[in-house]
């Protein structure tokens, strides 16, 4: 049994023949490629509080409990609930959809920087799958955080895929559409794509679709770490993992062999 360096915890492992046939890692993108959820929910809580009041609600959120009661949703979701729960179920959302876009997006924008780790990860990861976002978030927010992060040239625009913007009609996880569309787009049968997601709605997205989900506690606050891998392993995920070096541990060995000629994908000639 193989332990976490350092420690005494069994790591956590996925089935070689898994491993063996994926195509692509299919990566939501906040609080799992960059630690973008604290700093957004500063600007979208005051967004948020303006609407309610609007509303003529006098319900408030601080960062974080819009953090802690939304997660995983986008704004268009949160905003159309706090609407039915204000009495207001027919409220014209789509201008506080705009808004909240424009202050999260300028925000990140400004605060986000590079995590080498990350980024060296992906990049051991992207010799031997294709890389894809999937998230929730809108496309011009995802375009400031790779940016800010530089992560433009792992993940280009081309291969990012919003449930807020790609979709016929916009949703949010855990609904499972964004998912199956971005495995269509990328041409590839949902169990060859790997999903690594932060948040239950999330997971709940991509195992719906039929993904094998790892779940991902690296931006995860340390206090929620526990409850939160125990909720990813309820939600369906196969290994929960610390890091993106972590699951890059874990899949590189077969991956390399296989592109050694090593290993052949199940099913595959001989």
């Amino acid at each position: 049994m193989t332990t976490h360096p350092g420690g005494t915890d069994p790591m956590p492992a996925l089935p070689e023949p898994l491993t063996t046939r994926l195509e692509a890692l299919l990566c939501d993108a906040d609080g799992n490629l960059f630690p973008s959820e604290e700093p957004a929910f500063v600007a979208s809580a005051e967004v948020t509080n303006r609407f309610l009041a609007e509303l003529g609600s006098e319900q408030r959120f601080t960062a974080e409990q819009l953090r802690l009661a939304t997660t995983g949703m986008n704004f268009r979701t949160t905003s159309r609930r706090l609407a039915a729960e204000a009495g207001h179920p027919d409220a014209d959302v789509e201008p506080w959809v705009a808004e909240e876009k424009r202050a999260v997006t300028a925000h990140l924008g400004a605060t986000l920087t590079p995590h080498p780790q990350t980024s060296d990860a992906l990049t051991s990861l992207a010799a031997h799958l294709r890389l894809a976002a999937v998230s929730s978030s809108a496309l011009i927010r995802l375009a400031a955080c790779f940016t800010a992060t530089g992560l433009d040239e792992l993940i280009p625009p081309a291969v990012r895929f919003s449930a807020e913007d790609s979709l016929p009609v916009p949703t949010s996880k855990p609904d499972p559409a964004v998912y199956l569309h971005a495995c269509d787009r990328l041409g590839i049968a949902p169990e060859t794509g790997l999903a690594v997601e932060d948040s239950v709605p999330g997971a709940l997205s991509a195992v719906r679709a039929g993904c094998p989900t790892v779940g991902n506690l690296l931006f995860v606050p340390e206090a929620e770490r526990a409850e939160r891998a125990a909720a990813l392993t309820d939600a369906g995920v196969l290994v929960v993992v610390e890091s993106w070096q972590q699951l890059a541990d874990l899949l590189l060995p077969v991956l390399t062999r296989r592109a050694t000629g090593e290993l052949l994908p199940i099913g595959g000639a001989q």
